[in-house]
């Protein structure tokens, strides 16, 4: 027998003028969010779109990884990550993502380097933001305690 899960994940967005707008959800703290300041009207000092959704996908990594390791039975000490979207105007095209890249530092007590390499594999495979995603997102693995380690998607 399988069992099917579906999930809906709900937010609203207000447009408060201008290039502003209001992100919230329900039992949370509401985001203002507004066109970036690289754009003309843009707004300095808010969350833009683009840093949202390379936030979102260097979160959802991250818990995902996590959620991978719990499950493995490994003990991570940290998890950063540091995300880069790559927004380019093609020469008849509108501005639009080429690319994500995510360097991800994961320190644990006692694992072995090709162990944390794995854990981020699989969570490259699960992360459901990343897979959400048309455009490649490119993880970079720094080992606190070992050499970089690059995985291209």
């Amino acid at each position: 027998m399988t069992i099917v899960k579906a999930f809906r994940f709900a937010s609203s967005v207000h447009w408060r003028g201008g290039r502003l707008t209001r992100a919230s959800a329900q039992g949370k703290p509401a985001l203002d969010v507004a066109t970036p300041p690289e754009f003309k009207g843009g707004v300095e000092g808010v969350w833009s779109p683009e840093e949202l959704l390379v936030a979102a996908t260097a979160s959802c990594f991250a818990v995902t990884l996590a959620a991978v390791a719990e499950r493995s039975g490994v003990e991570l000490k940290t998890i950063d990550i540091d995300g880069l979207g790559h927004v380019e105007r093609g020469t008849d095209g509108p501005f639009a993502f080429v690319a994500i890249e995510l360097t991800v530092e994961v320190e644990s007590e006692s694992e072995a380097p090709e162990t944390v390499q794995r854990l981020v594999s699989d969570a490259k495979q699960l992360c459901i933001v990343s897979l959400a995603l048309d455009v490649p997102v490119h993880v970079r693995l720094v080992p606190l305690t070992s050499t970089a380690v690059a995985l291209h998607g």
